[in-house]
């Protein structure tokens, strides 16, 4: 058992929503991920999605509204609930999901995950 340096981790890699797993707990893989751009519409029917804000600014948008997030931010978009993120520049998130859930919210399309 060791810290966990979330910067150290984050300079490992360069391509966009290509989540990072950094450790577990309780069941749930801790990730890093950077993102650019527009990711795909998306919604989990099991599991809320948590997005936490390292660096930059992120839209988490849904069809009725637009939540902007900034450094520091978090948000919590209940299960089910149809998502898009969106990142004019790049930015670093942190996010927690279960083990196993794939990110496009459909294992087909979703990106593979690795440890660092």
């Amino acid at each position: 058992m060791s810290a966990i340096n979330l910067a150290d981790k984050l300079n490992q890699f360069t391509e966009h929503w290509s989540p990072k797993i950094v450790g577990q707990f309780n069941g749930h893989d801790l990730m890093v991920v950077k993102v650019e751009g527009e990711f795909v519409w998306h919604s989990h029917p099991d599991t809320d999605d948590l997005f936490f804000v390292l660096k930059g600014e992120v839209d988490i948008e849904m069809r009725d509204r637009t939540v902007t997030l900034r450094e520091g931010e978090m948000f919590v978009v209940p299960k089910g609930v149809e998502h898009r993120p969106v990142a004019r520049d790049e930015a670093h998130l942190f996010v927690i999901e279960p083990v196993g859930t794939p990110n496009t919210g459909d294992a087909q399309t979703a990106a593979v995950k690795e440890a660092l």
